[in-house]
C-alpha cells in the first residue's frame, strides 16, 4: 500500500526570479557571439554558442517546473512511474520539470445514492463541449430484513485524506466511492426491517442510529482509498410501490389498536374510580348484577366511537 509523503518543493518565486535572468542572459550571449564571430577565435566562438544555446535549453525547459496549488488542493509528483511525494499546502511553487502532476481536490464533496455522472467532453483543442452533468438520485429497491421490498437512498459527504491512496489504490476514487456507498446502503438496509413494533432498531424509527451505521460500513470500505466519510445520512425511505397500499393500511389498523388500547385503559380507570367514588361516599350501594350493568353501561359510553343515546329509566332500581 502506497503511504501518502507530503512534500515542500521550491518556491517559484526564487525560480521566477532566476528565469528572467537566464533567458535575457542566454539570448544577449548569443547575439554577442554572433556579432563578434570575427573576433573571437574558433574555440570561443563555440563556447559562448554552446553555453547561450545550453542556458536557453535549460531555462525552457524549467518553465514546465512551474506549479500553482490552489487551496484546498493538492498534486501527486511522479517521475518516471515512480512516487515522489504530494504537495498539499497551496502556493506557488517550483518542481523537476521531468516530474507528472496529478491533480487532488481536498474539497469536501457530497453525492446522492442513485445517481448518474456524465464526464466533461472535450474537442482535439482541449476546449470544453460539454460540461459535467450529474443526474438526480434514484432510490434503490431492496428488501428489508422482514422481506419487504423497500425504496432508499442517502447522502454521503466526504473527502480525500490520503492523495497517494487514492490515485494508486484504486482506478477511479469518485467512482469507488459511489459504488461502495451503495453496496454499503444495500447491505445496511437487509439488516434492519422497515419499521418495528417491540422496540427494536428499525430504518424508520431509529435514523441516528442507522445513519451512523451506514457512515461506519461506508468508511470501512473506503479505508484503501484514502477517503475519509463525514457523514452518511439516509435522504429517502419508503415502501415500494407494489406494496405502499397494503402497508398504509396495515400502519393505519396499528394506529387504531394503539388509539383503542389507550381509550380501553382510560375507560377502566374511570370506572373503576366512579365505583370506588360512590361507595367511599355513600351515595348508593349497589348489588353484584347493578355493578355489572353500570360497568357495562359506562365502558360502552366511554368506548365506543359514536355519541352514545342515553335511556332514562323511570323505574326503581330493584
Amino acid at each position: 500500500m502506497t503511504q501518502e509523503k507530503v512534500v515542500k518543493p521550491l518556491s517559484g518565486w526564487w525560480m521566477l526570479v532566476a528565469e528572467l535572468v537566464a533567458i535575457p542572459l542566454a539570448v544577449g550571449l548569443f547575439v554577442y557571439a554572433v556579432n563578434n564571430a570575427q573576433v573571437l577565435t574558433g574555440a570561443q566562438l563555440s563556447a559562448a554558442l554552446a553555453v547561450s544555446l545550453l542556458l536557453a535549453a535549460a531555462a525552457s525547459i524549467a518553465l514546465f517546473g512551474f506549479q500553482a496549488v490552489a487551496p484546498n488542493e493538492a498534486r501527486v509528483l511522479l517521475l518516471f512511474g515512480v512516487y515522489r511525494g504530494s504537495i498539499v499546502e497551496s502556493g506557488f511553487y517550483w518542481v523537476n520539470p521531468f516530474y507528472t502532476k496529478k491533480k487532488v481536490s481536498l474539497r469536501v464533496r457530497n453525492f446522492e445514492t442513485g445517481s448518474s455522472d456524465t464526464p466533461e467532453k472535450k474537442d482535439p483543442t482541449g476546449r470544453i463541449v460539454q460540461a459535467r452533468i450529474r443526474s438526480a438520485g434514484r432510490p434503490s429497491k431492496v428488501n428489508d430484513r422482514d422481506g419487504n421490498p423497500i425504496e432508499i437512498s442517502a447522502v454521503v459527504v466526504w473527502k480525500v485524506v490520503d492523495t497517494a491512496e487514492a490515485i494508486f489504490e484504486v482506478d477511479d476514487y469518485e467512482h469507488f466511492v459511489a459504488v461502495q456507498s451503495e453496496a454499503a446502503l444495500r447491505n445496511l438496509a437487509a439488516k434492519f426491517p422497515y419499521d418495528s413494533e417491540d422496540h427494536e432498531t428499525s430504518l424508520r424509527g431509529n435514523t441516528e442510529e442507522v445513519s451512523e451505521q451506514l457512515k461506519r460500513d461506508i468508511q470501512e470500505r473506503l479505508e484503501r482509498a484514502g477517503v475519509n466519510v463525514i457523514e452518511a445520512r439516509i435522504s429517502h425511505l419508503a415502501y415500494a410501490p407494489e406494496i405502499a397500499a397494503a402497508m398504509l393500511q396495515r400502519q393505519q389498523a396499528q394506529a387504531v389498536v394503539a388509539a383503542r388500547t389507550k381509550i380501553v385503559e382510560g375507560a377502566v380507570g374511570m370506572v373503576e374510580m366512579a365505583l370506588e367514588k360512590l361507595a367511599a361516599d355513600g351515595i348508593i350501594e349497589l348489588k353484584d348484577d347493578q355493578r355489572a350493568s353500570m360497568v357495562a353501561n359506562l365502558l360502552v359510553v366511554l368506548c365506543s366511537d359514536r355519541h352514545t343515546q342515553p335511556v332514562v329509566n323511570a323505574g326503581a332500581l330493584d
